[in-house]
């Protein structure tokens, strides 16, 4: 392996003797120019976990609604209620989302919508179970810690009993949204009616040992320093020590169109891929790193399935989030598509479930 710069070199002896990473080592990845050969180290540990393997899944967003009572700063979908655009999906629109002749067959369901004041507890518990009546072949993954916080507020019962109302109606996995940066500073400045840090933490703890498996998130690429981002890692890191429960690493690249964040330009090719090269390096003990091409763009999702991403997500259908703070990518992909797009990248596609079962692919090693 051809490193050029003599502190990466110094960090990647450490990697390679199977050595924990901490701080320093993370700013030190963070800061070399020796890009290709960070890119090189992430790789190797990417192929010495998955091979060629590049997983993803047929899945669909619902969105349930743009109402939100948090309005960070850094968001371009929520609506107050009344709001041009607002709106919120009462049974028969959900119907229609899940419509069998719209789409693909889909083997898991993403729910996650704003924190509505209108919506008591039994609309989540009815959604869920008309989600499991309308699909019940797909794996619900439902609602960010924000959301479960939010839903122990508004009924008085422990997220524990929350999370068990919600099981019973058929949750089965969470998203990892919610969290952005793990930093009291950029808490206070950027979504300061949002749960904090240390709340996120909890939450995500507690969800896991209810035996709720979930992803992890970073958003990236606003006001957030290099140290804190690295602050991140080893929170959701340490976490996962103590709970084994996150699945899969995914970094969100910032998208600053029609948020109140529109100054800030958007993140820099170089920063994704870095980002996603410190993220499998620093994070040992997740298995999976997501190269999500709703915000990175299909090319740019290619290329960082060769800097430590193993995984690209899924058919989505209709992404709403995202695109509504300008993002140019598709706003859903067909299996055939994220195949061809995986193939093309000299990868093998795998199908997987929501828990990173192999659907198909899986016997093959090459393209």
């Amino acid at each position: 392996m051809h490193i050029t710069d003599p502190s990466l070199k110094s960090v990647a002896d450490k990697f390679l003797a199977g050595e924990r990473l901490d701080f320093k080592d993370a700013m030190a990845l963070y800061r070399t120019p020796d890009l290709n050969g960070l890119g090189l180290l992430a790789h190797k540990e990417r192929l010495r976990r998955h091979g060629k393997k590049t997983f993803f899944i047929r899945n669909q967003h619902l969105n349930y609604s743009n109402v939100c009572k948090n309005r960070c700063l850094f968001c371009a979908y929520a609506r107050d209620a009344g709001d041009e655009g607002a709106y919120t999906f009462n049974e028969e629109d959900v119907r229609s989302q899940l419509s069998a002749n719209r789409m693909e067959s889909v083997r898991e369901i993403h729910i996650v919508g704003g924190l509505n004041p209108c919506l008591g507890f039994d609309y989540f518990e009815k959604l869920l179970n008309l989600v499991t009546e309308l699909q019940p072949e797909a794996t619900i993954k439902a609602f960010t810690a924000v959301e479960i916080d939010y839903l122990s507020g508004i009924t008085g019962l422990s997220v524990e009993k929350v999370v068990e109302r919600l099981k019973a109606a058929g949750l089965a996995m969470m998203p990892g949204g919610g969290a952005e940066v793990l930093n009291d500073r950029i808490h206070k400045a950027l979504f300061p009616k949002k749960i904090n840090k240390d709340r996120w933490l909890e939450i995500i703890e507690t969800v896991h040992s209810q035996g709720i498996p979930t992803n992890a998130t970073m958003l990236y690429g606003h006001i957030e320093t290099l140290g804190e981002r690295v602050e991140h890692l080893l929170q959701l890191r340490k976490l996962q020590d103590r709970t084994k429960g996150f699945s899969a690493f995914i970094p969100l690249a910032f998208h600053s169109a029609n948020t109140r964040l529109s100054h800030l330009p958007p993140t820099a090719a170089l920063d994704d891929l870095r980002t996603i090269a410190v993220a499998r390096l620093v994070l040992d003990n997740f298995d999976h790193i997501k190269a999500y091409w709703v915000m990175l763009g299909e090319k740019l999702a290619q290329t960082a399935l060769y800097f430590g991403a193993d995984d690209m997500d899924g058919t989505i259908v209709e992404e709403r989030i995202t695109h509504t703070a300008g993002a140019s990518s598709p706003k859903g992909m067909t299996r055939k598509g994220l195949e061809s797009l995986i193939r093309r990248a000299d990868l093998f596609p795998v199908e997987r479930d929501s828990f990173y079962g192999e659907i198909s692919g899986g016997s093959h090693g090459e393209v």
